[in-house]
């Protein structure tokens, strides 16, 4: 057997086999929680109802489009909800991956549980086995893959989504090898879109793709044992920093990124690069009591990752926003909160917003790569017009796996953006539902509630 056919044989075993320790399905549990949540409040966004008018129009019964009374297909429904989990940028991150990994993975796993009617404890292992495997492959792949032009939510995200439905329609190892085959076939995602409907879409086609991967393995479909290391394979066609993978997955099993890594759950709903500069600004601004008016310069030191995906300086949409460091700044001091309605269109209109984002500069420090993984370090000066100058550091932010959020952060959340889309009594009843995920007998109890829009 072949380098190759060896680590795709590796990983249908694990696909199959994996037996999750019980404090990662808790890990499990809390990525299952939010990203359902951010999924309801993402429901209502322009690019989600654009996908679920062509869902909807596809036919088919067998899933519910969350926050909606649509109903769909499979790939469909998870195409609408992982759109709608990628539509505010209020989901979560991993900096091994590069990802959001649960976007893609939650709405293809639900979609899958949903039709078989299976078990939260199968949602949440097949969840562990989609994030472990995207993590190697990131770990693998990155910083080169990212800083190419990919998107490792949606490349990553597809093939993560391959293998945990195929987890949980039982594939054999074999067939679990095939639907990574063909899943690298189908992954895409170019970071050009950042700040577009795209970006969310991308999501949504790795959760689709992921689980037609799987469908069609279990249907018999057949591809490369070479996919994914071959020479014109996944590896080497999206420029990955290695091509070992028989040695990045070697430990799969043994040691389990869900838990070594962790899952970073965003309390701001805006590119995972603003994080640690918005957690400086906002806490300086809270100690210090100074206000936009006494603002001279921000000035914002970053790795090298940053300014590829920060790449808006004066956006002209509230996506575009999402993705602007002078936005997200001059916005923080001025109302002091970053929430889901900063990045509403009406808001970019702000004189007092738009006249501090001239005085913002972001800069690259490249001391700050050597500190922590990408996308986690920056450096904060405040120069007020008084002549003081109030500086911070910045190393992850709240909601990071050094500082996670608690769970009254996490139920507050949820329950807002669950606000956006289901009526009180529903939202509390899914929160009810997801904290007890582990035990439920049929995942379908959930779904069910999730599209009690009345």
């Amino acid at each position: 057997m072949s380098h190759t056919a060896a680590a795709t044989a590796r990983l249908g075993d694990f696909i199959r086999d994996a037996a999750p320790p019980p404090e990662a399905r808790a890990r499990a549990a809390v990525a299952v929680l939010d990203t359902v949540g951010v999924t309801l409040a993402g429901a209502s966004e322009p690019a989600s109802r654009i996908v679920q008018r062509v869902v909807a129009a596809e036919g088919g019964d067998a899933c519910g489009v969350f926050g909606t009374a649509v109903r769909a297909g499979i790939s469909g429904a998870a195409l609408a909800n992982g759109t709608a989990a990628h539509a505010l940028d209020y989901d979560d991150m991993c900096f091994v991956s590069l990802a959001h990994p649960s976007a893609p993975l939650v709405p293809a796993i639900l979609a899958a549980a949903e039709s078989e009617r299976l078990t939260g404890r199968a949602v949440l292992d097949a969840y562990i086995v989609g994030f472990e495997i995207e993590a190697r492959l990131g770990a693998l792949m990155n910083p080169r893959h990212y800083r190419r032009g990919w998107h490792c939510t949606s490349t990553l995200g597809t093939i993560g989504a391959a293998a945990a439905v195929s987890r949980l329609l039982g594939l054999d190892a074999t067939a679990a090898g095939q639907a990574l085959a063909i899943a690298a076939s189908e992954a895409s995602g170019l970071k050009e879109n950042f700040g577009t409907m795209v970006k969310p879409l991308h999501a949504g086609l790795a959760a689709r793709n992921g689980v037609l991967a799987a469908l069609l393995a279990r249907g018999g479909m057949t591809a490369s044992d070479r996919a994914l290391d071959g020479p014109q394979g996944f590896l080497h066609a999206l420029d990955s920093e290695g091509d070992a993978l028989d040695g990045a997955i070697e430990d799969l099993a043994v040691r389990w990124e869900t838990l070594d890594t962790g899952i970073t759950v965003k309390l701001y709903p805006s590119c995972a690069g603003t994080h640690p500069s918005l957690d400086a600004i906002l806490d300086l601004r809270r100690r210090e009591g100074f206000t936009a008016g006494d603002v001279e310069r921000i000035e914002v030191d970053v790795d090298a990752i940053v300014p590829t995906i920060l790449i808006y300086d004066r956006p002209a949409t509230g996506l575009e926003a999402k993705f602007s460091l002078p936005f997200c700044a001059a916005a923080a001091i001025v109302s002091g909160r970053v929430g889901v309605d900063t990045f509403d269109d009406a808001a970019l209109s702000s004189p007092e917003v738009t006249a501090l984002m001239a005085r913002v500069a972001m800069r690259v420090d490249p001391s700050l790569d050597g500190l922590g993984p990408p996308l986690t370090q920056a450096r904060i000066a405040i120069t007020l017009r008084d002549g003081r100058v109030l500086t911070q550091h910045a190393d992850g932010a709240r909601g990071y796996p050094a500082r996670p959020a608690s769970d009254e952060e996490l139920d507050a959340k949820f329950l807002a953006c669950a606000g956006r889309a289901l009526p009180a009594p529903s939202a509390a009843r899914a929160l009810e539902l997801l904290r007890a995920i582990d035990s439920l007998a049929d995942i379908g109890t959930l779904t069910g509630v999730l599209g009690d829009t009345r």
